[in-house]
């Protein structure tokens, strides 16, 4: 397979720019000014790990583009065109982090998309950002935001890219040693970080808030759920109010860039970590970073 011809270079390695660019497999990094994604929101994206010049978790971001597709009502990209424009992008790339953002494609001025939706897609390559070492293992501070999270059966689970909530909340605090804050559902109940998938440890039992209203359904969210129903671990999907996250004896994050950060403090509150699952977050964070092209 050639490089990507024409890929932009449209930015220093930083945490600001993207390194490469392909839209709809073209080397560019303009979109028309009209792109419904722009003037809505009507679109989604998935957020990558690579390693290794492949990506991680593949499968499992691949469903839930398709998913999203499927909600929105968008035509979901032809899925071995989209994994061979990636494979093209990646020429070269070790470790980054991969964006895909897909669009319903140009729009007139109106709220009523057209029959026949022409989507866009566009691939972006970042440096992976960089997080101190000991936040796997020594844990991390967070703390409860203000801002709630908006509450939609249809978005909910899904990677729309009205994340207005999340930048909101994110924008509550600029305390470098906070890693994450936690947003409430409109009715009180966590629902989750601003980039995370929260887990409570009770001690013999895993439990995570239910996203059938709002929230991002994490591939590592997942996986984990997988990998400790297979270690013998009760896992359950409840609505957490914040005094459970306070009593808890263990709190811990995920994404599929960080893998897995044990909770130290939240709010002032301190946990010991000692008392978390470490067979299980060990495990997880080794699985999602297992980088793969599924077999064609």
């Amino acid at each position: 397979m050639a490089p990507c011809e024409g890929t932009t270079t449209t930015a220093p390695p930083t945490d600001t720019g993207p390194l490469r660019v392909l839209i709809d497999g073209a080397g560019a990094d303009l979109v028309p000014i009209w792109d419904r994604g722009l003037t809505y929101g009507d679109g989604l994206f998935e957020t990558v790990l690579i390693r290794d010049g492949k990506p991680c978790q593949w499968p499992r971001h691949l469903a839930r583009l398709t998913l999203g597709c499927a909600r929105l009502g968008i035509p979901a990209p032809p899925l071995e065109r989209l994994e061979d424009e990636v494979r093209n992008l990646l020429q070269g790339i070790d470790t980054a982090v991969l964006k895909i953002l897909m669009t319903r494609g140009i729009g007139g001025r109106g709220y009523g998309p057209c029959a026949d939706p022409q989507p866009r897609r566009a691939l972006l390559l970042y440096p992976l950002p960089t997080w101190p070492e000991d936040w796997g293992t020594d844990g991390v501070s967070v703390r409860f935001c203000l801002t709630r999270t908006s509450q939609n059966r249809t978005l909910a689970g899904i990677k729309h890219l009205n994340r207005l909530d999340s930048v909101l909340a994110r924008a509550e605090w600029t305390d470098p040693q906070i890693a994450e804050g936690l947003m409430l559902r409109e009715d009180g109940q966590v629902i989750g970080g601003t980039m995370t998938n929260l887990f409570l440890w009770t001690g013999t039992t895993l439990l995570t808030p239910v996203l059938d209203l709002a929230g991002i359904a994490g591939t590592v969210r997942a996986l984990t759920l997988e990998m400790a129903s297979r270690q013998g671990l009760d896992c359950r999907e409840r609505d957490l109010p914040p005094r459970a996250l306070r009593e808890a004896p263990g709190l811990f994050l995920t994404n599929s860039l960080i893998g897995v950060w044990p909770i130290r403090r939240l709010d002032g509150r301190d946990y010991d970590l000692g008392r978390l699952p470490w067979s299980l977050l060990k495990a997880v964070g080794a699985a999602a970073q297992v980088a793969e092209w599924p077999k064609r």
